[in-house]
């Protein structure tokens, strides 16, 4: 009993941070929070996460967020749980973050929200680094490292903008 709340105290704190980078990604649509329905008896309960939409004013299963949805709830939960550890632990600074992917199931104005908020967190002192084949990105990103595969099958690595 007392392990559950603490993990459900420590998924709230997550899920409270992740949810201002939520918010500013998704023009302040979406919301996290713990789902409170038990679905298995068998199970320990409170763990469970539900996405509210603020435009249909209804709650829903993440399991049904879309790509891009997906996405940038994952980015934002993520973000949460570093600054949620960071915060527990007393002086420890996670300062690198690698993206892989994803940008590519984005619309163009939810791509632009999500690169903000990456060189938001660049500008507050974190490396970011982002794995994509997308094309808008070369144009957003100033400084690239580009691998590339020469005829004989080695990769070479090219480093722009320094």
């Amino acid at each position: 009993m007392y392990k559950r709340q603490v993990l459900q105290a420590v998924l709230d704190d997550v899920l409270q941070t992740a949810n201002l980078r939520l918010g500013k990604i998704s023009q302040g649509r979406y919301s996290l929070y713990r789902s409170q329905d038990i679905v298995d008896a068998r199970k320990e309960q409170g763990l469970g996460l539900e996405i509210m939409d603020a435009f249909t004013g209804q709650a829903r299963a993440v399991t049904t967020l879309s790509g891009g949805e997906i996405f940038f709830t994952s980015i934002s939960l993520a973000l949460g749980l570093s600054d949620v550890l960071e915060s527990y632990a007393g002086g420890l600074h996670l300062d690198t973050i690698l993206v892989d992917e994803g940008f590519g199931s984005l619309d163009p104005e939810t791509l632009d929200s999500a690169i903000s908020a990456l060189l938001e967190l660049q500008k507050g002192g974190r490396l970011v680094g982002i794995i994509s084949h997308v094309a808008e990105l070369k144009e957003k990103i100033d400084r690239q490292i580009v691998v590339k595969k020469d005829q004989t099958g080695q990769s070479q690595a090219t480093i722009i903008g320094e």
